[in-house]
């Protein structure tokens, strides 16, 4: 049934075959999936944030379970932009659609990072990680502060030719506000949510779970905070919104695009399923279909509110 759906959308002026893309930081460098699915069944990925120089995480414990979720602290761990760019990125299937995450400190080392990172033509577009919850320098700090955001958005916007979304975080009041900021810098999408930043603590130790104390919460536990913060930002820009946040199935995924998303990521449940994003994507055409949808892309916003009260 679902052959006959149209899964093509554009993100933030990428083409991707269908809507699923896999979230930074849940799905390595893409090499670590290939003998679990094919990853040209996706619409694409987005890799571990990449910082210039390799970078080692915070000590362990760093992953913890949590009700209908998972505490991590893991902070941005990855092999620098350098070996990514030679070696991992290389090694994947030309037909992949690749968006390579970066973190850093300042304005600067964002834009420098961009930069790099676009000279490469097998980079579709960037994500800039600018909500690390468990981070201590940067991230969350540009995430939170909208004079912050700004300037680091037009830095990077002057800096790269790719397409490119901001990362923004859920640990803000008014994340309409943020997502503007982002659409009149010069972004060319957002993606939301990041981890919300939270805590575990063991009773019989008396100790916090993560050696960090803080951590950022994902999985399905923080779906519903997920959802209404995609609903409201795309209530305040008419760039393009890529959501996130406790998607485990496809009926997940419909949610958020129906709230404005154009396209998703899945993140913790590759944990738990390293096939759940190929899965999603075939479950997303599937019910576009048995609803009558020609194009994946016209569930885009598809909420229905004409029942809602007064």
């Amino acid at each position: 049934m679902s052959g006959k759906v149209d899964t093509r959308v554009r993100l933030a002026g990428i083409d991707l075959k269908n809507p699923v893309l896999t979230a930074s930081g849940t799905f390595g460098y893409g090499t670590e999936f290939q003998d679990f699915m094919d990853l040209t069944q996706i619409g694409g990925f987005v890799g571990k944030s990449l910082t210039r120089a390799p970078r080692w995480g915070n000590p362990p414990p760093r992953i913890a379970e949590t009700p209908s979720g998972m505490l991590n602290a893991i902070s941005i761990e990855n092999i620098g932009v350098e070996a990514f760019l030679k070696e991992r990125l290389p090694a994947l299937p030309e037909d992949v659609v690749v968006i390579a995450s970066c973190f850093g400190t300042d304005p600067e080392d964002y834009a420098d990072l961009a930069a790099e990172l676009s000279e490469s033509p097998r980079i579709a577009g960037i994500e800039i990680n600018a909500s690390c919850p468990h981070v201590k320098s940067g991230g969350i700090e540009f995430g939170q502060d909208p004079n912050l955001l700004g300037a680091l958005v037009r830095r990077v916007r002057e800096a790269s030719s790719k397409p490119f979304l901001v990362k923004l975080s859920p640990n803000v009041s008014r994340i309409g506000d943020m997502a503007k900021v982002c659409e009149d810098s010069g972004a060319d999408g957002i993606s939301l949510i990041n981890t919300v930043q939270a805590m575990d603590v063991d009773v019989q130790t008396r100790r916090p779970v993560l050696s960090n104390i803080l951590g950022g919460l994902s999985g399905p536990a923080i779906r519903p905070i997920a959802l209404r913060m995609v609903w409201q930002a795309s209530q305040a820009v008419n760039i393009p919104i890529c959501g996130s946040g406790g998607i485990l199935t496809a009926e997940d995924a419909v949610k958020f695009m129906l709230c404005g998303a154009t396209a998703v990521q899945v993140g913790t449940a590759n944990y738990t399923n390293p096939m759940a994003a190929a899965e999603i994507a075939v479950g997303i055409a599937d019910y576009a279909a048995e609803h009558g949808f020609p194009r994946v892309a016209d569930l885009v916003g598809a909420l229905d509110l004409s029942s809602r009260s007064a």
